[in-house]
């Protein structure tokens, strides 16, 4: 077998616990709206809420004991521990017969989702060659976008066929296999080469750096160039980089790619992402739309989501990431503005919908196409390949606890916002994703193809700009490119077997 293979698949098996989180995220507005929930718990919107909320709560407080646990314990027995929690809070929210169990169960899966989505993409990036890493990390909105999938086609599934308490808890139940599936076999996977090294695991780190790029041959040019590479790298962070978390705001170096992997990440909550996949449903029912038809439409946008993410696995190594995140918000921008323009002129609750609703229909679509092809992988991409191996593990932590104190807020003010100020609550995603795409044209370097181990000698060094146009920056993209691995190098065009 290849060795980008090899990665790739081990890649796709790690993100199986992306897998939990696409589920959740499609499969709980089918449970709140199915008539057996309704009948057994009586929730009022409130009650609704914070069983919507308090999983991205729970999720929060995951990706925060990630970022120690990454560390001391390793990247897949992190990955063991997010899927064991993840379980416990599933099967608890299956058998749930009252709420309050409802909520405990949410929490705690929340809990094991942060652990997973803050470490799959350190993981990701950390066994990955530097030609396919975007491919590789970008499996993580891939296959979160599977999830969605899945639940997009059974919640309609049960809501149509189920009327008893079957018709949300199958749901509920079936998102607790693929975290069986992680929880048995991740520790026959490779530990992260440079996680070994780093804790003095030196020869088990060259041996398995050797596994994912070479078929075993620790001889190999390419290997040893990388496993020198990677142990003055780390001997320099020893001595040099940060050691807590709070020297990743005093020291400059990582404090700039602290900024910008939390900045992503909150970025991407103001896209509208959230805020438009909550008030979609809603608008589908005011325009005539009955609910298992509306189900089925956000199913269909759960397809045209996996087609835009797999492009994007194929094209962000060619394409690099910084274009990609500005044109991807600027097409936001673009959909937003339409669909507030026909929210404004067409009320969906003035009986005016018609072509209108349809319109609204397609332009979430469209959205839904961009925001999969750019910005949601990118979320992901850049924070996990941007810090160096002794702050990578707290900077992702701290970027994917944005994300989700983000969502949250989205989560718990939209419905309020739609309420009181109706169509002009979209008008703040329109301005959000302009001054995203400006935000990035000036502050966010190219990372494509650089190896890990020189993004702080490189893009980030200490002397570096933060602005990255104008001439004092040309220095440094031109080394960025020079560094740069192709995908054509000698050594991956080998056809080792």
């Amino acid at each position: 077998m290849k060795p980008h293979t090899y990665q790739l698949l081990v890649g796709v098996f790690a993100s199986v616990g992306s897998v939990l989180y696409g589920y959740d995220l499609g499969v709980i507005a089918s449970v709140v709206g199915s008539t057996s929930y309704d009948a057994l718990f009586h929730a009022d919107a409130a009650q609704n809420g914070a069983v919507v909320s308090l999983f991205t709560g729970g999720a929060f407080f995951g990706a925060m004991f990630a970022g120690p646990a990454g560390d001391s314990l390793g990247r897949r027995l992190t990955i063991l521990v997010g899927a064991l929690l993840f379980l416990l809070g599933g099967a608890i929210q299956t058998a749930a017969q009252t709420l309050n169990y409802l909520y405990g169960g949410r929490a705690i899966a929340g809990l094991g989702v942060g652990f997973l989505t803050m470490i799959i993409p350190v993981y990701q990036s950390e066994i990955a060659h530097p030609s396919i890493r975007g491919r590789v990390t970008g499996l993580q909105q891939f296959m979160l976008g599977i999830g969605a999938f899945l639940a997009g086609w059974i919640s309609w599934g049960c809501f149509t066929d189920l009327s008893t308490s079957a018709q949300w808890r199958v749901p509920l139940g079936i998102q607790n296999l693929p975290a069986v599936i992680l929880a048995a076999l991740i520790l026959l996977f490779p530990e992260s080469p440079r996680w070994l090294i780093d804790h003095n695991r030196v020869e088990e780190g060259l041996a398995t750096l050797a596994k994912l790029h070479s078929n075993g041959d620790i001889n190999d040019p390419w290997v040893q160039s990388e496993f020198a590479l990677i142990q003055e790298t780390i001997s320099f962070e020893h001595e040099h980089e940060a050691k807590s978390y709070m020297e990743l705001f005093t020291n400059p170096s990582a404090f700039r790619r602290l900024f910008l992997a939390v900045a992503i990440q909150a970025s991407i909550q103001m896209t509208g992402v959230s805020a438009i996949q909550y008030y979609s449903v809603t608008i589908f029912a005011q325009i005539g739309i009955s609910a298992d038809n509306a189900l089925k439409y956000q199913a269909i946008n759960s397809i045209l989501a996996l087609i835009a993410q797999a492009a994007c696995m194929l094209l962000i190594d060619k394409f690099g990431r910084r274009p990609t995140l500005i044109i991807g918000n600027l097409v936001n921008c673009v959909m937003f503005i339409i669909v507030t323009v026909l929210l404004a002129k067409f009320p969906p609750d003035t009986g005016s919908g018609g072509t209108a609703g349809w319109g609204f229909i397609i332009v979430t679509w469209l959205y839904n196409i961009s925001f999969s092809f750019a910005c949601g992988p990118l979320s992901w991409i850049i924070p996990a390949e941007i810090f160096d191996t002794h702050t990578r593990s707290k900077g992702v932590s701290l970027a994917t606890m944005t994300s989700f104190a983000f969502n949250t807020l989205i989560g718990q003010v939209t419905s309020i916002a739609v309420e009181s100020v109706g169509w002009r609550y979209f008008v703040l995603f329109a301005v959000c994703n302009f001054t995203n795409a400006v935000f990035f044209y000036f502050v966010l370097p190219e990372t494509k193809r650089v190896p890990l181990e020189q993004m702080s000698s490189v893009v980030f060094a200490r002397e570096a700009p933060w602005i990255v146009v104008g001439k004092r920056a040309q220095l440094y993209r031109a080394q960025a490119a020079a560094v740069a691995v192709d995908t054509h190098d000698v050594e991956l065009k080998k056809d080792v077997v």
